[in-house]
């Protein structure tokens, strides 16, 4: 088995609970072919670079993944049809990071700003 990181956006008009019922539908897809999740991070609600599909903002989701081929193959071909998914990558990756990611940390900036 290899790792995997696949990140996917979700319409901005979808709420919040209702990304994270489709990221565990997702989950429990890949958990069908005997692999596992080893990282869920949810990124929030952020602007995209441009529009995509009339929606200016979405719901970021990071999974990280010890997979096989063909359990990704399935997750990106139920990314293809749903609606909601408005983007998604996997990628292969040496190894899964336990630590939170760049994404989730806040720029050292708003933090000296909240001070």
């Amino acid at each position: 088995m290899a790792f995997y990181e696949c990140v996917f956006i979700m319409r901005q008009d979808i709420p919040a609970q209702d990304v994270h019922r489709a990221a565990d539908v997702f989950m429990q897809l890949i958990e069908k072919f005997k692999s596992e999740l080893v990282k869920k991070e949810y990124w929030g609600l952020r602007t995209l670079a441009h529009i995509i599909k009339k929606n200016k903002k979405g719901h970021y989701v990071m999974l990280g993944l010890r997979a096989e081929p063909a359990a990704i193959n399935e997750l990106e071909r139920h990314f293809k049809i749903s609606e909601d998914v408005l983007r998604y990558i996997c990628l292969k990756c040496n190894s899964i990071d336990q630590n939170p990611s760049p994404m989730m940390s806040v720029p050292s900036e708003l933090k000296a700003a909240v001070q």
